[in-house]
Parts: structure tokens; sequence; C-alpha cells
């Protein structure tokens, strides 16, 4: 393990729970198994907390729903900079990181899609719409959900294999409106949508919802949960290049 990833271990009380293979987990699982890796990679070297310790303490803490979402929204955002360093590839005539790519788009499909979304869709926007509320924005969020999902999906098949020379620019197109779409997206859903749900969910729901999400979150994706799909992510960032945060900080 290098010393950063020692520092982050040390420093982030949620990464202590994670145990760093030396093979990226999102891209030795495959699209299909990213929930059972990160369930396999938390059990192989993690230990339980024992009470009174920093990281019991944190996780006696409740995450609030609309803080959970907004996590979530920070898995889509590295993932969206993992396709811009796709789309900057590909117009740079470099090989096309094709197994990257494929396992970024299925953290997309499984954690975002057929998770996020799927909890956004059955318990935000419902109580919305029944209040009177965002009636308009709504309908919209679902449908671009819907247009999401295609792309994801033709991101996935035309990086399954490598990625043929005449697929290149479909997929930079591809990747390209996937995040012009999601980014004015979940913004709008961090500063309307979730601070409207304060107002139309009862605080007795309201947490009770907590529990639900957290629950299903462990039900999908193991004990790991959220903390297994950063690391994943973060695994994918290192296979690019694109993980040390330094880098993103301009000469001024």
């Amino acid at each position: 393990m290098s010393d950063e990833a020692r520092d982050d271990r040390a420093t982030t009380p949620d990464m202590r729970r994670r145990n760093v293979l030396g093979l990226p987990v999102a891209l030795a699982c495959g699209t299909t198994a990213l929930a059972a890796c990160g369930t396999a990679r938390q059990a192989s070297g993690d230990a339980t907390p024992t009470p009174g310790t920093p990281t019991a303490q944190a996780e006696e803490v409740p995450v609030t729903p609309p803080e959970d979402l907004m996590r979530e929204h920070g898995v889509l955002k590295r993932v969206l900079l993992i396709y811009r360093e796709g789309i900057r590839r590909i117009g740079a005539g470099e090989p096309v990181p094709a197994q990257p790519l494929h396992a970024g788009a299925g953290i997309i499909r499984t954690f975002i899609e057929e998770y996020h979304e799927e909890l956004e869709e059955r318990h935000v926007f419902p109580p919305l719409v029944k209040a009177g509320k965002l009636t308009d924005t709504v309908p919209v969020l679902v449908r671009q959900h819907e247009r999401g999902r295609v792309l994801t999906r033709r991101i996935l098949n035309v990086t399954a294999k490598p990625v043929p020379q005449g697929a290149r620019r479909g997929l930079a197109a591809d990747m390209a409106a996937f995040i012009r779409m999601y980014e004015p997206h979940e913004a709008r859903e961090d500063t309307v949508v979730f601070p409207a749900m304060r107002e139309v969910i009862p605080p007795k729901q309201f947490m009770e919802l907590a529990e639900i999400f957290e629950d299903e979150e462990h039900r999908r994706f193991g004990q790991a949960g959220f903390t297994g799909i950063v690391g994943q992510v973060a695994d994918i960032e290192k296979t690019l290049g694109i993980y040390d945060l330094n880098q993103f900080t301009p000469r001024v």
C-alpha cells in the first residue's frame, strides 16, 4: 500500500473500513459483480469497530436522507470526471481506456440508476408531487433518468471490448451528452428537490426514510455499502492517473 493510501485511511473515518487491494476492484469484478466484490473487499481485511473508537462513534451519527442522496451524487460526479478523461483521450487521438470506462459505467448502472434513482422515484418524487410541489420539475427529472439509462447502456455495450476506431466518436458523444444532462440534473436536485423534502415529509417519516435508505444500501452492496463504491471509483481514477487531487489545482 502506498503512503498516500495509508494517509487516506488514517485521516478519513469512512475509509478506515476499506481494505485496499492491489488490483482495482471495479476493474477486476466487471459490471455485474460490483456489489459482491465490494462485500468481499470489506470482509477480507476489516476489523469490527469496538465501542468508543472513532469509527464506532462516527457511525452513531445518523445520516439524513438528503445527505445520503447528495453524497451519492458525489460518486456520480467522480464518474463524470472519469468520462471526461475518456473524452479527452479520444479527442487527443490516444487509446481508448475501454476497461476503466466500462467499470465507471457499471457503477453508474448499479449504484446510480438501479439504486439511487430508484430511491428518488420511490421515496422522494411522489411526496413532492402529492404536495403539489415541483410538479413541472419532477417529470423532467424522471425523463432524464430514462434517457440516462439509454446512454449508459450504449456506453457499456461499446466499452465491453476494445473500442473500434469507428465507434470512438459515438462513445465520446454519448459520454458528453450524459455529462451535459447530469451536471444540471444533480445540481437542481441538491439545491431544490432535496431541501423541499423537509417541507413535505413529516419528521418521523423523514427519519424512518434514513433507515430505509441505509438498509437498502447494505442489502444491495453489502456491509461496505457506500464506502465500498467510493473505493471502486478511486481505483478507476488511479488506473487513469486522475486520482491525485492536486493535479487539478491551477497555477495562478
